[in-house]
C-alpha cells in the first residue's frame, strides 16, 4: 500500500486551474479500486491519497499521470507500507508481512 503525499509547488490559482482534471484523474483510479482515500492536506499545502495493488514502479507513474504533476504544480513523496492492522472497514485490504 502507498501514502502518496503531494505538496503544491506553486500558487493556489495555478492549483485550481487543473482542479477539474485532477478530479477527473481521481475519479479514474477510484474506479478501477487502486485508490481508497484521498483528501487536502489542513493547512491546504497538498494532499494525500492512499493506494493499493500496484507496485512501486506503478504508483510513481500514476502519480507522475496527475494533471497536477503535469502542469508542474505539485511535488510528490510517495510511501510504502504494510497495512498488517486495520479497521474493520478496510478489513478487505489488510496486507500480511512478507515471509
Amino acid at each position: 500500500m502507498f501514502i502518496m503525499e503531494l505538496t503544491y509547488t506553486a500558487p493556489i490559482e495555478d492549483v485550481e486551474e487543473e482542479m477539474d482534471a485532477h478530479l477527473a484523474w481521481l475519479d479514474g483510479y477510484y474506479a478501477s479500486g487502486v485508490f481508497l482515500a484521498s483528501g487536502r492536506k489542513v493547512p491546504r499545502e497538498g494532499g494525500v491519497i492512499l493506494a493499493r495493488g500496484v507496485s512501486r514502479a506503478e504508483a510513481e507513474r500514476i502519480a507522475a499521470e496527475d494533471p497536477f504533476a503535469v502542469a508542474g504544480v505539485c511535488a510528490y513523496r510517495i510511501t510504502e507500507f504494510i497495512a498488517t492492522k486495520t479497521s474493520s472497514d478496510l478489513a478487505p485490504v489488510r496486507e500480511s508481512l512478507p515471509s
